[in-house]
């Protein structure tokens, strides 16, 4: 089930250029005392179309499935999507699952024509870019 806790913009466009943009675009969840997943839904600019909480987990744990995750982006007219989560330990390394899950997300994204970016781990003192870490490469669009 998707939250719709979803911020849009009516202003100026915020165009996600870095990892650190996306922290930003994220960083209000940042303190949550339990996890939240996160997407950001772009357009051909990478300009956000919409953030959104996916799902609401534990403390230190969430489910996510990936028709949760693209649902919502198709229906926005998604070309990319940067995805998220905080650690409310504040730890930033990821686990193995933030590992598998980012695989596999990925590689749907890529089948359906709307690629994963990158996968932000975010906590209250900063964040973790798995593309920056060298833990995914980055995604190409077509």
């Amino acid at each position: 089930m998707t939250y719709d806790l979803i911020c849009e913009r009516k202003g100026t466009p915020i165009r996600l250029s870095n990892p650190r943009d996306a922290y930003a675009a994220f960083g209000r969840y940042a303190r949550a005392r339990t996890e939240r997943f996160v997407t950001a839904s772009l357009n051909g600019a990478h300009d956000i179309i919409k953030v959104r909480i996916i799902t609401i987990g534990l403390i230190n744990r969430t489910i996510v499935h990936p028709r949760e995750i693209f649902r919502p982006a198709i229906l926005d007219g998604a070309v990319a999507l940067v995805i998220g989560h905080n650690h409310p330990s504040n730890r930033l390394d990821p686990s193995p699952e933030d590992l598998a899950i980012t695989r596999r997300l990925r590689e749907a994204g890529e089948l359906i024509g709307i690629p994963v970016l990158d996968h932000i781990i975010f906590g209250r003192d900063g964040f973790l870019s798995f593309v920056e870490r060298g833990l995914i490469p980055p995604a190409t669009i077509d």
